[in-house]
């Protein structure tokens, strides 16, 4: 099975141009299901075949993850890798019947994103103002990722010619390849042109080609990372917002919403955020409407009892 777990892998990477991001999450979902069967059958990993896998082991793993407290947004994305695996399998004759098929994905629990405060955002943007190069940016990477709310993965793959300041624009480069023209305000374009103004200074001996060639640059000279980029958006969330949750989709979040409470179409919200369906999309309304709500009950008079 182990083997035909790497074809599979290569396949998303090769044939379906998955991202990195999503072939290391399917590689842990399948090698962890592999090691739940090799203690189910008490033997090694490498002496697990893929065709002796049957429903019941399926069901038995997810029983497992369940008892383990497993979120079920976790286990649903769990099953979804092994339905996928083994449909993949079965296409391809490794397995003479597909012992995920019909398998029951559970349903996702709906959690409301997580946002920060226009005055808090305000405020980031100032403390993250400066005149060194790596301050300097700071607050480009900052501006841009609130501007545009694309993906973590998106903006490390900027490069140079990506911004387009006469046009106002920046082409992002999404899932399966898929380009999108984003429009950039007034505070995103100057914090980027005064970053590339001050980018060579961040270069040394361990600037490659590809690093010349990208937007941003991590404190080694090549181009930037996610993890330094979650750390930064995490350093400035910490000193200026008390949303729990201090990641880097909390702007993307926070693009959204404050996108829509403003009054902005949900299908156009939809084309900059890069969701191939709009049910992706669709999560952020429930925060309008509760914004809704909490000004109804204190603007209406007959609200509260």
């Amino acid at each position: 099975m182990k083997q035909w777990i790497e074809k599979y892998l290569n396949y998303l990477k090769i044939e379906r141009n998955a991202s990195p991001h999503t072939i290391t999450s399917y590689r842990n979902d399948l090698n962890q299901f592999l090691r739940f069967l090799a203690e189910y059958a008490e033997c090694e990993e490498e002496s697990v075949q893929i065709n002796s896998v049957e429903r019941l082991q399926i069901r038995l793993w997810l029983g497992d993850l369940s008892d383990k407290k497993m979120a079920r947004n976790s286990i649903a994305r769990k099953v979804a890798s092994v339905r996928s695996f083994f449909k993949f399998a079965f296409v391809r004759g490794a397995v003479v019947k597909n012992p995920a098929h019909l398998l029951i994905v559970p349903k996702a629990e709906k959690r409301l994103p997580k946002t920060v405060q226009t005055t808090e955002i305000d405020q980031m943007m100032k403390l993250a103002d400066g005149d060194e190069p790596e301050q300097i940016q700071n607050l480009a990477i900052l501006e841009l990722f609130y501007a545009t709310g694309m993906r973590l993965s998106e903006l490390t793959e900027l490069n140079i010619r990506d911004i387009h300041f006469d046009k106002r624009q920046v082409m992002v480069t999404g899932k399966g390849n898929k380009q999108r023209i984003i429009p950039l305000g007034t505070e995103a374009i100057n914090a980027c042109r005064r970053h590339i103004g001050t980018r060579q200074e961040l270069f040394n001996s361990k600037t490659d080609a590809d690093a010349k060639m990208a937007l941003f640059l991590a404190p080694g000279g090549q181009r930037i990372y996610q993890r330094h980029i979650q750390r930064i958006i995490e350093s400035f969330l910490k000193k200026t917002s008390e949303v729990t949750q201090k990641s880097p989709h909390v702007l993307r979040h926070s693009f959204a919403t404050h996108m829509l409470n403003a009054g902005a179409d949900i299908r156009i919200i939809k084309e900059f955020l890069g969701h191939a369906d709009l049910s992706a999309t669709q999560i952020y309304t429930h925060t309008s409407v509760e914004r809704l709500k909490n000004v109804y009950s204190k603007a209406h008079p007959r609200a509260e009892n």
